[in-house]
């Protein structure tokens, strides 16, 4: 129903940025949340950020607040997460996630609550 692509990882070096996209196609719902998650090798998946499509409220992970940013594009269907300020420990595959999951801070930092997921992009920050 649901197709999401991720894109723009790549190698960065620390302090450095990169702006990551999820493309999405299918027949999404106008009150689906939109979620950015990271899985560095040994870890659990964790919540990055996540957008409320309908009205752009969002959430962001305290880790990564302040220096990165997620937004939409109604027009192309698209969600953005710009990092800014890299550091070596946000190396990870960065994954994107939709779902119609209820309006709650705690829903969307869970990854469990979504349905459809992307196939994620790497991203290495180097010293």
């Amino acid at each position: 129903q649901v197709q999401l692509v991720e894109s723009g990882g790549g190698l960065v070096q620390a302090g450095g940025s990169l702006r990551l996209s999820c493309a999405a196609s299918g027949r999404t719902s106008s009150n689906y949340a939109w979620g950015w998650f990271r899985q560095a090798p040994g870890k659990e998946r964790e919540f990055v950020a996540a957008i409320r499509w309908s009205i752009s409220v969002t959430y962001i992970a305290d880790s990564v607040k302040g220096r990165f940013t997620i937004s939409r594009d109604n027009a192309k269907n698209t969600v953005y997460l710009q990092m800014n300020s890299l550091k070596p420990e946000d190396t990870a595959v960065y994954y994107c996630a939709a779902g119609g999951l209820p309006y709650s801070s705690d829903y969307a930092r869970d990854p469990r609550m979504y349905d459809y997921w992307g196939q994620g992009t790497q991203v290495t920050v180097s010293s």
